[in-house]
């Protein structure tokens, strides 16, 4: 029985031999350096690292030498490889740091750029208005009074002295639910808001009632068939002009400014006796343009006031009514359209423009709250 052999050369197994291992490494290194971005790297990893690597095809020989050789080549085999796969970390370590280095160069964010923020919009002006309005006479020790859109005639009209044949209450007018003899419509001011409101509550009253009212109008620059209006009630004893004029001047000062006044014009409304129309000093030219050629004023046509309102001592009809003693207790009650205030207050041409919904139109009223 023979021995075994020790005298096997393993030069005699090309791919381990020494020559064929350097001239292996030699070409790795040479590929790896050659690398100038991560994609080339990969290709040489896969052809000079990996399994189907020419030195990894070699180690799988090994298995075949006889056990006194195979210390030899293994050791051989395994520094080559260690020595190229350390080239090849050392290699991607340089490539990383250069494409991280780009990546900063290319995406560098100058900060001192102006940044485009996305536009938070705007709260509708006439919202925002209201509250301002509703504010304004809470301060005064006012209720915030609210009513039903669909109303009942009787409130609408019969309750505030509108008689049946009123030019009101012909359909060319009124928004009817049904039909004419239906009895309910859509209502076509705030003063049923006053008549629930003397219904409901104890005197003294001092409510402020805002909200939208509807009536068969054409949408035009001046005019829309939904709009909204404020209504002020004070309903105590001892009540005067002087205590609706001495309100409306302070109404009129927290919309448009210290200094402004109002006059009332002799005027008639069912409802109130007697009654007046709120006139508004001109908040342009303060009256200055009146009788003066050299300062025109378009706001006010040079009259040095504008209509703004309706308003009158409560009419003691209505108190009866509603069961108030008209002997006994006065009351004043006043009204304004909210848009045609939001007109004079920010210089809006056309009520068109609340009503379309265009969110350029909202926008550059803001976020007021």
């Amino acid at each position: 029985m023979s021995g075994p052999n020790t005298s096997f050369d393993p030069k005699q197994v090309s791919a381990l031999s020494a020559e064929s291992v350097q001239a292996a490494v030699a070409e790795a290194l040479t590929a790896i350096a050659a690398c100038a971005d991560l994609a080339e790297l990969k290709e040489a990893r896969l052809a000079h690292v990996e399994d189907r690597s020419p030195l990894a095809l070699a180690n799988r020989e090994i298995g075949a030498l006889p056990p006194a050789a195979k210390v030899d080549a293994g050791k051989r085999i395994g520094l080559a490889r260690q020595q190229i796969k350390t080239a090849w970390e050392d290699r991607e370590a340089v490539l990383l740091a250069a494409r991280d280095e780009q990546v900063l160069t290319q995406e560098t964010v100058d900060v001192t750029l102006p940044t485009y923020l996305a536009p938070l919009g705007g709260r509708h002006p006439l919202t925002t208005l209201m509250e301002r309005i509703c504010d304004v006479f809470i301060a005064m020790g006012y209720d915030i009074a609210e009513g039903p859109e669909v109303e009942a005639e009787w409130v609408n009209f019969d309750a505030l002295n509108v008689p049946p044949d009123h030019p009101a209450r012909t359909m060319q007018d009124t928004f009817y639910v049904d039909s004419a003899d239906s009895g309910v419509v859509l209502r076509t001011q705030t003063s049923p808001i006053q008549i629930r409101a003397m219904l409901d509550r104890e005197v003294p009253i001092y409510v402020i009632a805002p909200g939208r009212v509807f009536r068969t109008d054409e949408l035009d620059a001046t005019h829309t068939p939904v709009f909204h209006q404020v209504e002020g009630l004070a309903v105590d004893i001892g009540m005067t002009m002087a205590d609706l004029k001495g309100t409306l001047d302070h109404f009129a000062q927290e919309m448009f400014g210290a200094g402004i006044r109002t006059r009332l014009r002799p005027s008639y409304f069912p409802f109130t006796e007697p009654s007046a129309e709120v006139d508004l000093q001109c908040f342009v030219c303060r009256g200055e343009s009146i009788g003066n050629p050299d300062r025109p004023c378009r706001t006010c046509g040079s009259e040095g006031w504008i209509e703004w309102g309706g308003c009158g001592m409560i009419n003691p009809r209505v108190l009866q009514a509603v069961g108030i003693d008209s002997s006994r207790y006065r009351g004043f009650a006043f009204g304004m359209g909210i848009e045609r205030t939001l007109m004079f207050r920010n210089g809006v041409t056309d009520m068109r423009d609340m009503v379309e919904g265009d969110v350029r139109f909202s926008r550059a009223f803001g976020l007021e709250s």
